[in-house]
């Protein structure tokens, strides 16, 4: 295969670092990896309210050239409204849309009043429509990153998909045992669950485990306040932000990984704890964790209550071995998500 220029797009909000970001950068360097040239473009996302301009703007930005005037073989957008740019080769990897217009409606509208759940209906209508004609008529190939988002493309406009998982970002994962902590991954977000956590860990009968979460977010003051209320001081640790160093030293040495989001669309955590030799807890309802976690295999699938999770949680706290013969199985699982082969499907010809 000629060297190539790939242009990597995603979008993004001002002071905000999801996990796109991530996705974006790893796949830009595992193309420069594979010998071609990539690099990476953020479109504007804009506040709520205001994307149709982000849409548009997006649409008018140019991506044929490069500033020395050579050519751009390949657009790779990831998400809204990133799959707005033109370009005559463009694979879209679709990590999601403006999710409160699809799965998150019903959520999103809960409580507004009539007048304002008929405006945002009005959006709603028009952002399916304008999504729908991108991802079928402005794109050469979609791809989803996980079945859930396959469903709900199907769900929501009837449309087609392949599917390739992204790998786990390019980390010097390893395994230094399996200690008496679990682990949890994730912004603090509602959607994230982690409150899940906390109120199993207060039901657990096993008091051998204590609890580290490590992330951000908006449900900070609140999880401290239920921490605190459960009486879990002494168990349950929120260690706030952590540098990939760290994070890679705390998968390399907790009991399991903890990943229980409601209806993800994919996240890295599960394939980061795989390839660290951990298992991955996560519930039947997680969407994209959820498809690469096998019960009793390389995991633990649990029903979404505090009390069902409580009783995955006990067991790993009386059986170590336990937790080291599904953290094998999942290092093995891992072995068959690398870059290389995500890069050699993204660039095949169409």
């Amino acid at each position: 295969m000629s060297q190539r220029r790939v242009l990597v797009v995603t979008s993004g909000a001002l002071f905000v670092r999801g996990g796109h970001l991530t996705i974006a950068e790893e796949t830009a360097a595992a193309i420069r990896r594979a010998g071609h040239l990539a690099d990476v473009l953020v479109t504007p996302q804009n506040r709520f309210g205001r994307q149709l301009s982000a849409y548009l703007a997006t649409w008018l930005t140019d991506v044929g050239e490069t500033a020395d005037g050579q050519p751009v073989d390949q657009v790779i957008s990831l998400r809204f409204p990133s799959y707005a740019v033109r370009h005559p080769r463009h694979v879209c990897w679709l990590n999601h849309r403006m999710r409160e217009y699809y799965d998150l409606w019903e959520r999103f509208v809960r409580g507004l009043g009539r007048k304002g759940r008929l405006k945002e209906g009005v959006r709603r209508r028009m952002f399916h429509t304008v999504d729908r004609w991108l991802l079928t008529h402005n794109v050469t190939r979609l791809v989803a990153q996980s079945r859930t988002i396959q469903a709900r493309l199907q769900r929501f406009g009837g449309i087609r998909s392949e599917l390739l998982y992204p790998p786990p970002p390019e980390r010097a994962y390893r395994t230094d045992g399996y200690g008496d902590y679990v682990l949890a991954v994730s912004r603090l977000h509602p959607l994230k669950r982690l409150d899940l956590l906390v109120e199993a860990a207060a039901l657990a009968r096993d008091r051998s485990l204590s609890f580290k979460i490590a992330g951000e977010g908006e449900e900070e003051s609140r999880l401290r306040e239920r921490i605190r209320a459960l009486g879990l001081e002494g168990r349950v640790e929120l260690l706030g932000a952590v540098t990939d160093a760290q994070l890679v030293d705390h998968y390399a040495r907790c009991r399991a990984v903890y990943f229980a989001p409601w209806n993800e669309d994919y996240g890295f955590v599960t394939l980061e704890a795989f390839r660290s030799g951990k298992a991955v807890v996560t519930a039947a309802d997680s969407g994209g964790p959820a498809e690469l976690v096998r019960h009793g295999e390389n995991g633990l699938v649990s029903a979404p209550t505090a009390e069902a999770l409580a009783t995955e949680l006990d067991a790993l706290g009386r059986d170590r071995g336990l937790a080291e013969r599904l953290g094998e199985a999942a290092r093995r699982d891992a072995e068959a998500f690398r870059w290389e082969r995500a890069v050699e499907e993204l660039l095949r010809p169409v």
